[in-house]
């Protein structure tokens, strides 16, 4: 069972969120380019070191579920049943990662935002890449190998990369779908 959060935890997580909510109505607002950090600290009312603590970079406070998502992708193969297969079990992880996307009202304009600011993509590409990492790393655990191998590095990149071209769809579930059936047959054949 699992103790809920003692009240500095609770303090702490509050702050983290005002801050990252603050920085997103003052990029909405403004434009990111057009807001500095000082501006999100001084909006959010806390001290620059305040906010460094909580986020590594501007960017860091765009994707602010960055960490948990990586953690999701590998809990999904570190945490499945052992009678789930591998590839399904990653798949509900996009799934539920693209319906949390879609279904706040604002996610369309966020990723907008994002779409339209090189610097945030330059920072999700790298996102990418660190995701992909860790669920290769988490594969190739799975499969008790030493480290990634091919395979585990390939079919980590097309899952990773697969929230992304399934929030450009015009249908998001049904990208996933397609996309998790050439995974799939990709897994099969290796």
């Amino acid at each position: 069972m699992t103790e809920p959060p003692g009240r500095r935890a609770r303090k702490k997580a509050a702050t983290r969120q005002k801050i990252a909510d603050t920085a997103l109505r003052l990029f909405l607002e403004r434009g990111y380019d057009e807001v500095g950090i000082r501006d999100v600290a001084t909006a959010a009312d806390v001290a620059v070191t305040t906010l460094f603590a909580h986020f590594a970079s501007k960017e860091a406070l765009v994707f602010e579920q960055d960490e948990t998502f990586e953690q999701r992708l590998t809990r999904a193969v570190t945490d499945r049943p052992p009678t789930q297969p591998l590839i399904p079990a990653l798949r509900d992880a996009i799934e539920a990662q693209v319906r949390y996307c879609g279904a706040t009202e604002g996610g369309a304009i966020i990723w907008n935002l994002i779409d339209e600011t090189p610097s945030l993509r330059r920072y999700e590409e790298t996102m990418r890449v660190r995701h992909t990492e860790s669920l290769a790393a988490a594969i190739a655990a799975d499969l008790e190998l030493a480290e990634p191998n091919t395979a585990c590095r390939t079919i980590a990149r097309f899952v990773v990369d697969a929230h992304s071209l399934a929030r450009g769809s015009a249908d998001p579930e049904a990208a996933v779908a397609e996309i998790f059936r050439m995974i799939e047959a990709a897994w099969a054949a290796a």
